[in-house]
């Protein structure tokens, strides 16, 4: 059995610490326009407090134009309107740290918007800025430059007539890709983070971080032999020169250097790649992220042997002194409870109980599963450029549920997105009132994770995985706790006298279990997981 060696001593807060990503557009509207903004997070600190988690990951509400929501950030340094103001911000993390909870933001350094001022003097090759982008002549055979390829379909490059050249957008063409190996970007870029910094923010989340650095000679990417069409287009080429090159590391550790000149604040890197390749994003002597988004259980086939063989090899392959981390749902991809169903609850207990860093997804506390969003009412652009995709990403960002009132309690207009058809059930002011809500169990397992050190920073030992039920250790010193999972529709039973000789249940899915005692036989009901206290 696969046995992770203890936590490094770091006393960061992120390594017993919880995570919770709003995307602001759709968490808490305060402005009647549906459109949710920083006042409105302001406003629901309290909820965030009293469900347990210790810091708040904001999605982008810098200015932009809105071409990818947020993610097209025509100045960093600024708060769009939409959202509020900068002192709407500085109120709002004044009043978490206040509260006790750290902020992280979304730092987005690998594009710009097309209406940043940076690409107005790029274009016209003018303000020391020409090449801030990544400008090339089209091939001599006509065309783009290279045959690299879009994440939101199509080529990677379009034509500027202003400057008479391609530029590279790795996502939409609103999105030119900046020149990261220009040291003015890299200097300006940095300036962001401390603009942020000296304002007090708890650490950031780097939007596509291992795309920043590309092949110096723009080389082809070779051809996918494996894509089909049903797969997105991006995956037509194997992404092998347009991103995750070896010089992205050093630029790493530096961009730590500047985090480092204020205390140490977190750095998250978005990372899409196998874990043998995400491990290095640690970076040599963990100079790299603190880390580097874990997304595994996205990507895993969702039973036990699976689970079991993936959490055991991403142990086994980090490198010494690195905490592992965990994410289940996020903006880009579909939510927990539609991918798997009645084990959202199942899934819960996996995220918050596994050894490392979790992130939790708004809603994802309410069980919010897909809405299908009507054609007219689809925002998203990747949507509207692939529309043979199955889902796009508006099902997972709508609009927080928050109680019965007109629009769920998130706004008094109507929200940008379409709410869950049962958000008159599904929201935050009933499940308060039920006990056995998949809220209050979020609240319940946040609550043991913080008074048991054996989940918050102990140890990582695979008991079983197998047969539908996944098993295993998490251990501190003397203290001892065991999570079962079953993760099948049917019951199952499992002897425990590997482990001990008695034992008693902390935590049922079911929530109605706290306090059972057993022996070595633990009876599991079909989709159920249970957090185990080891008496002897």
């Amino acid at each position: 059995m696969t046995n992770a060696a203890a936590p490094a001593t770091s006393g960061a807060w992120w390594r017993a610490g919880v995570i919770y990503q709003i995307y602001p557009r759709s968490f808490q509207d305060s402005g009647g326009d549906g459109v949710g903004d920083l006042e409105g997070i302001r406003r629901r600190l309290d909820y965030l407090v009293s469900l347990g988690v210790d810091a708040i990951w904001i999605s982008p509400f810098y200015p932009s134009p809105m071409h990818d929501f947020g993610y097209d950030v025509s100045n960093y340094c600024d708060v769009d309107p939409i959202f509020g103001s900068l002192q709407d911000f500085d109120l709002l993390l004044a009043d978490a740290h206040w509260r006790g909870l750290k902020i992280v933001l979304d730092f987005v350094p690998n594009h710009t918007s097309i209406e940043h001022e940076w690409f107005e003097a790029s274009r016209q090759r003018r303000d020391d800025k020409s090449d801030w982008y990544i400008w090339r002549d089209g091939a001599s055979s006509g065309g783009p430059p290279n045959n690299w390829r879009s994440h939101f379909g199509g080529p990677a490059w379009s034509f500027d007539p202003v400057r008479g050249q391609y530029y590279y957008h790795a996502f939409l063409p609103q999105q030119p890709d900046l020149n990261w190996r220009n040291p003015n970007v890299k200097a300006a870029m940095f300036d962001v983070l401390r603009f942020w910094l000296r304002r007090g923010v708890d650490g950031f989340r780097v939007d596509v971080i291992s795309q920043l650095m590309k092949d110096e000679a723009l080389r082809d990417n070779p051809v996918n032999p494996h894509w089909t069409p049903l797969r997105p287009q991006i995956e037509e080429l194997e992404q092998l020169y347009s991103g995750d090159q070896a010089d992205i590391h050093p630029l790493i550790a530096e961009m730590r250097g500047v985090l480092a000149e204020y205390g140490d604040p977190l750095l998250i890197g978005e990372i899409y790649l196998p874990v043998e390749r995400l491990v290095a994003y640690y970076g040599a002597a963990l100079s790299g992220a603190h880390l580097p988004f874990n997304f595994q259980l996205l990507e895993t086939r969702w039973e036990a042997e699976s689970l079991g063989a993936m959490i055991a090899s991403y142990e086994a392959l980090l490198p010494e002194g690195a905490w592992p981390n965990w994410v289940l749902s996020n903006h880009d991809r579909p939510r927990v409870a539609t991918r798997v169903d009645a084990q959202a609850r199942v899934a819960t207990m996996l995220l918050l109980t596994l050894r490392g860093t979790p992130t939790l997804y708004y809603g994802d506390e309410l069980g919010i599963g897909h809405v299908d969003i009507p054609p007219p009412r689809i925002r998203d652009p990747w949507a509207l450029r692939e529309p043979s995709l199955p889902v796009g990403r508006d099902s997972v960002r709508t609009p927080m549920q928050w109680n019965r009132s007109a629009n769920a309690g998130f706004s008094t207009g109507e929200p940008w997105l379409p709410l869950t058809p049962d958000w008159s059930e599904r929201n935050v002011e009933r499940f308060e009132k039920d006990p056995a809500s998949l809220l209050n169990l979020t609240r319940m397992l946040l609550d043991y994770r913080r008074a048991h050190r054996s989940l918050s920073l102990g140890s990582w030992r695979l008991v079983e995985s197998g047969s539908d039920v996944l098993v295993f250790e998490r251990r501190s010193g003397e203290e001892r706790t065991i999570v079962a999972l079953n993760l099948g529709a049917a019951p199952r039973l499992r002897r425990l006298d590997s482990i001990g000789s008695s034992f008693r249940v902390a935590i049922s899915t079911y929530c109605d279990r706290t306090g059972e005692t057993f022996d070595q036989e633990l009876g599991l009901r079909p989709d159920e997981g249970v957090v185990i206290e080891v008496l002897g």
